[in-house]
């Protein structure tokens, strides 16, 4: 089992939400914390809170996942201030099919930035650590989601992208191991107006339906979950958080 104790993890959309219960429980398990977001008034607020436990353990960096000079830098800037990396965590995402370019953009290109820079920095064939990689996907991976089909085909992706990145062969060349999370959306997103993320008026019922089969899980017990799947689980696989409910393996693919 992977010690997390002085390990430093750069968490994408790191600042709110899940990804901030991910930055949140991370520090708690001892590691240094890079919080990487777009939002700055929430990723600064976070970092004063965590300043006031331990000052050199956490950091905040501006970061839109879209821009990889930017994304780019938040690697360095993490490495130049808590001396290295060892665990990034892929979780800023977009649901809304009403901005579906830019969905696809944060959820699927987004994440393959986030891969290809932890390879550039942490893979033992360029002179690196290795390291852990989580992407974060959805529960969509097992249930569609009739009313948001573009979100569905992102989370799918990143999936398939974990499965095939975390194949022995690249865990072999780069000593990193890429996992998968996957979980509801958050209770913020189911209590909302759909109407702000669905394409079409006519998908409301659709939602409705969709929601009716969601089962929520609280952000605190999400990120330990997020704890213990970066420390033991095999590479290449998505693990599945609903409810009170252990991690389960996704089998996407034979």
């Amino acid at each position: 089992m992977l010690d997390l104790k002085g390990k430093v993890a750069l968490v994408t959309g790191g600042a709110s939400g899940q990804g901030r219960e991910y930055c949140k429980e991370l520090f708690k398990q001892g590691c240094k914390v890079s919080i990487c977001d777009i939002n700055t008034d929430e990723g600064e607020d976070l970092l004063h809170q965590l300043s006031k436990i331990a000052r050199d353990r956490v950091i905040f960096c501006p970061c839109d996942v879209t821009d990889y000079p930017q994304f780019e830098e938040a690697f360095q800037t993490t490495i130049s201030k808590l001396g290295g990396i060892d665990i990034v965590v892929n979780n800023a995402s977009v649901m809304n099919d009403r901005l579906w370019e830019l969905e696809v953009d944060v959820n699927l290109n987004g994440v393959i930035r986030g891969l290809l820079l932890a390879y550039r920095f942490m893979g033992k064939d360029r002179g690196g650590p290795g390291g852990v990689v989580v992407n974060v996907g959805s529960s969509s991976c097992v249930r569609h989601l009739v009313s948001l089909p573009v979100f569905t085909a992102t989370k799918h992706a990143v999936a398939a992208l974990t499965r095939s990145y975390g194949d022995s062969y690249h865990v072999g060349l780069t000593g990193v191991r890429v996992v998968a999370i996957c979980s509801p959306p958050s209770d913020t997103v189911l209590t909302e107006d759909p109407r702000k993320r669905i394409i079409s008026s006519e998908y409301e019922q659709a939602w409705q339906n969709d929601i009716g089969n969601i089962m929520p899980v609280k952000s605190d017990y999400l990120a330990r979950a997020l704890a213990e799947i970066i420390q033991k689980v095999p590479s290449g696989t998505s693990w599945l958080v609903e409810g009170t409910n252990p991690p389960k393996e996704i089998k996407v693919f034979l």
